[in-house]
């Protein structure tokens, strides 16, 4: 039901605040609902002290989604989610079939499974969904605008500048966050985005008011024209999920309208059609379900570059040594990586070799074998007797790593 019954202006007091539900008009010719702060004196001079309009009491606000079983008011709480207007009815949806198998590919299932958990379960967690493409006129764009179709005011539009912002307030309560141009190339970015994909509650902050607790069930949409380096992620990562989109082959100027026509039979669809997966993760999905040939392509592109002067480095020793391990301290690689002309910080060897790689020093100070320069040597290495908390790497580990 929309908020406005004809001309008629509606205001609700929120503990004992006043606020206007009005629709903002947007540059892109919709509108967005907003609570605005108002005042019982600007109400009494613009209707007079004995026409004042119904004014509705709610206690404080609240937050939960539904969009089968809605109430505005909960327990004298005001519902801060928003109702979707569509009635769902038996029907045909052709349009919208023909835009999620582009989008979704040969994971069509998993993508009607993603519609279906966002319809039915919006406190599920759900994966980042990262639609990349360096070609034009692909549907991206489209997908973002038909999720606000069918989720209406529950769906918000950020810029990479919005999602990088501490005022949170406008997006905090949402079902869907989607940034269409994405480009969120710094590491805070990278661990804002993973950590708030798996949050269960999230400070709010709005421009003058005090930071406030909040159960966060937001989802991710994100799109982009870079299909290396849209977002940093790393290797063995499993909360994303990267479909790489091809170029649609007509250019239907009424697409969205059809889509939009068609979200009645949609969603009746949904509520019927029984789930091809089952909960394996907290993000519903098994990770090995979703993983793409275009996530592979976006973690090797993000390979730390100083992993990769380090394999190079010990493959050249194993190989002129003839050894299949060898047994180190962070300590140890620095002059060699230093000689060879990689300028690298002893943290960013200690980074790789217990973030990246995970691997385990031994439990004590002991004695091992390692290697340093030797130019006497045709190998250029020598082999030396240290003692320390050593890692051990061996040449299948190396194979392991793909690089």
């Amino acid at each position: 039901t929309s908020v406005m019954e004809g001309n008629k202006e509606e205001y609700i007091r929120v503990g004992t605040c006043l606020y206007k539900i009005a629709q903002q008009p947007l540059a892109n010719g919709t509108c967005t609902l907003r609570r605005i702060p108002w005042s019982f004196g600007t109400i009494r001079q613009d209707y007079g002290k004995n026409n004042t309009p119904p004014i509705r009491k709610y206690d404080g606000f609240c937050t939960v989604p539904s969009h089968t079983d809605y109430h505005k008011e909960i327990g004298g709480f005001y519902n801060l989610y928003e109702p979707i207007d569509h009635i769902p009815s038996e029907g045909e949806f052709p349009d919208i079939m023909k835009l999620i198998h582009h989008i979704f590919g040969e994971q069509f299932e998993l993508g009607m499974d993603y519609m279906q958990l966002l319809y039915a379960k919006p406190t599920q967690k759900l994966p980042i969904l990262l639609l990349v493409s360096e070609e034009r006129n692909t549907g991206k764009t489209t997908f973002l605008n038909f999720l606000k179709a069918v989720f209406e005011d529950n769906v918000t539009f950020n810029t990479n500048e919005d999602f990088r912002s501490q005022f949170n307030a406008d997006w905090a309560g949402k079902l869907l966050i989607v940034v269409d141009e994405v480009l969120l190339c710094r590491r805070e970015d990278s661990e804002r985005l993973k950590n708030l994909s798996t949050a269960q509650t999230y400070k709010v902050e709005a421009k003058g008011k005090d930071r406030q607790e909040v159960n966060f069930f937001a989802k991710f949409v994100l799109c982009s024209n870079n299909e290396l380096f849209p977002v940093i992620i790393d290797m063995g990562e499993t909360r994303y999920w990267v479909r790489k989109v091809m170029r649609l082959d007509s250019d239907d100027t009424n697409f969205l309208q059809k889509l939009k026509e068609q979200i009645p039979a949609f969603l009746y669809y949904l509520q019927h059609r029984p789930l091809s997966t089952t909960k394996e993760s907290r993000m519903w999905f098994n990770p090995a379900l979703i993983r793409t040939e275009a996530l592979e392509r976006i973690m090797q592109s993000n390979r730390n570059h100083t992993e990769i002067d380090i394999v190079e480095l010990l493959r050249t020793i194993m190989e002129s040594q003839n050894v299949d391990k060898i047994s180190f301290i962070p300590q140890d690689l620095l002059p060699l990586l230093s000689l060879n002309g990689v300028k690298v910080e002893l943290w960013h060897i200690r980074k790789v070799v217990k973030e990246l790689w995970r691997l385990k020093p031994a439990p004590n100070a002991l004695s091992y074998t390692t290697y340093q320069y030797d130019y006497s040597k045709p190998s250029k290495y020598g082999a030396i007797n240290r003692v320390g908390r050593f890692y051990t790497v061996t040449k299948e580990f190396l194979d392991t790593l793909n690089i």
